[in-house]
């Protein structure tokens, strides 16, 4: 399965003005939070994160949380996703892929997935 996300940034940008880590901590661990450089990063965060329950078909909601997908970085600075054991088992998944990018206000992410179980 395949989802993505788009996302103006100016969005992100404002919700930092306004509320600072605690805004970003709504959606974001502490150490994925440690990965924001700016409301750019913050932006492709939410698309990837947006994006990867697309994928599973369900949004996020009560069957996978914000805090269910889990970002890192690679040492040369490309995403990483991954998933709570919980969600993973919940719809069987096997692997996982993101792709972030930034285009003028927008960013953009697209991740992939594969699952063992039929995802509806």
């Amino acid at each position: 399965m395949i989802g993505i996300d788009l996302i103006k940034t100016d969005r992100m940008k404002r919700l930092i003005e306004r509320f600072g880590d605690r805004g970003l901590q709504k959606f974001l661990s502490e150490n994925e939070i440690s990965l924001i450089k700016n409301h750019r990063n913050a932006a492709g965060f939410w698309a990837a994160k947006e994006a990867c329950a697309k994928a599973l078909g369900c949004g996020i909601g009560s069957d996978c949380g914000f805090h269910d997908i889990i970002l890192s970085k690679t040492p040369k600075g490309s995403p990483i996703i991954s998933l709570s054991e919980e969600v993973k088992q919940r719809f069987g998944v096997t692997s996982l892929s993101v792709s972030i990018t930034h285009d003028g206000e927008y960013a953009i992410a697209v991740v992939a997935l594969e699952s063992y179980l039929l995802i509806s």
